[in-house]
């Protein structure tokens, strides 16, 4: 019998809605408890004019957890909210001196020698503070940073009076500075997608080229082959990845897309799933901060299934990154007519704000 050769190349990701393309041919990171997050939460300013001195600044939010409470740091970040990820200060962003000058709900507060240009830190006694319990608290005399765009700050409570140690809640926010209107924001809604045959940790930027070859399809053989998706949002009703295309073709020779099963050699089969499989060694299981789970259909080791527009993974609430490992697999049996066999697949991920 002939050989068949498979292949399979995507193309570049897109940010928001994500449509990623994918051709099929012939031819994994430590997880850490998600912090809760203090929901509803603001940060407002009396003067949102980039370079502006003297400024005054509000924060306030309802505790997630409770639990004792020793210190809250805000953290203000040129970067990102994302409080898992490195925070690059502000340019010309300064609250050296900063007064708090109001603490209503959760108090007993004072500013910490500890504090920085970029980071204020309000210290007491360890004290209980109660999941829904309020915190106001206002500072003056803060300098705006220099540069007009997005500012972003990080509430995070500890147990501890110093903000060491590990946090209790977390929580993300941006301001918007400009030359010339006058504007607060808040947190502004964002969807992270990206595919690579392979992605280091947690960085869409090490998304490598996606490209994998499946070589020659034997009937004694299973072909085997991987892609990584990675996701990430603030949505208040998480996200849906779906996939769409057509099972692997060669002009009117067809490779049966599997209902769900095993993988049998000598069988005509295509299927994916999102777990770590044995039989054959393929793929990983989710893995991340992120509590996104694949879908019934898609989440049992060594069972695969291939219908397009199937949802292969979810998440009902916002969610840190979480890293999916899409595997494929492909049987043939042998009186399968030679040729070149091709798909392609698109990936959508979705929001729902």
């Amino acid at each position: 019998m002939g050989r068949f050769a498979a292949r399979i190349a995507f193309s570049k990701p897109v940010m928001l809605i994500v449509v990623v393309s994918l051709l099929l041919g012939a031819g994994p990171f430590n997880l850490r408890v998600r912090a809760a997050e203090p929901e509803p939460r603001s940060l407002t300013t009396s003067n949102s004019f980039a370079g502006s001195a003297g400024v005054s600044y509000r924060a306030q939010f309802k505790f997630a957890t409770t639990g004792t409470v020793g210190s809250i740091s805000i953290l203000f970040c040129e970067n990102t909210a994302l409080v898992d990820l490195p925070c690059d200060p502000p340019p010309g962003f300064d609250a050296t001196n900063a007064v708090n000058s109001l603490q209503l709900g959760q108090v007993g507060f004072v500013l910490s020698p500890s504090s920085t240009a970029n980071n204020i830190i309000l210290s007491r006694p360890p004290a209980t503070a109660n999941a829904g319990d309020v915190g106001v608290y206002d500072f003056n005399n803060i300098t705006n940073p220099t540069n007009p765009g997005p500012m972003y700050a990080r509430f995070l409570t500890y147990s501890t009076s110093d903000a060491s140690g590990p946090y209790t809640d977390a929580g993300g926010m941006a301001l918007y500075f400009q030359n010339s209107v006058d504007i607060n924001a808040e947190v502004p809604p964002y969807l992270l997608f990206c595919l690579g045959e392979n992605i280091s940790g947690l960085d869409c930027n090490t998304a490598t080229e996606p490209f994998s070859d499946l070589g020659s399809l034997k009937p004694n053989l299973t072909a085997a082959a991987q892609h990584q998706l990675l996701v990430a949002t603030n949505a208040g009703n998480g996200y849906s990845m779906w996939v769409q295309g057509s099972t692997m073709t060669s002009g009117s020779d067809v490779i049966t897309p599997m209902a769900g099963g095993a993988s049998q050699k000598g069988v005509s089969q295509f299927g994916i799933n999102l777990r770590a499989n044995t039989t054959p060694n393929i793929g990983q299981d989710p893995s991340g901060p992120g509590s996104g789970t694949a879908v019934a259909g898609y989440n049992l080791q060594n069972q695969f299934r291939f219908q397009s527009g199937d949802t292969l993974a979810s998440s009902a609430l916002p969610d840190d990154y979480r890293k999916y490992t899409v595997s494929y697999i492909v049987n043939v049996p042998s009186g399968q007519p030679g040729g070149v066999y091709s798909t392609t697949l698109i990936y959508v991920c979705l929001a729902n704000f």
